[in-house]
């Protein structure tokens, strides 16, 4: 089974920390859920799933996401 992004590539992107990767990718698929609901509601894909992509194609970056 293949997992898509790679996890091993998103750590890279979160500068090797898996920690801040899932900090990053929670806050940025919050920020998706409060702003795209009804876009959310017809997608087949997750806020979360959303947002890892977005940190694999360099979209969003750790340091995009505030404290």
């Amino acid at each position: 089974m293949m997992i898509e992004p790679p996890i091993d590539e998103l750590e890279k992107k979160a500068g090797g920390n898996k920690y801040i990767l899932s900090i990053v990718a929670s806050k940025r698929a919050k920020e998706i859920e409060t702003t795209r609901r009804t876009e959310l509601a017809t997608a087949d894909k997750k806020a979360i799933s959303i947002a890892l992509d977005e940190i694999y194609a360099g979209t969003i970056k750790p340091s995009d996401i505030d404290d």
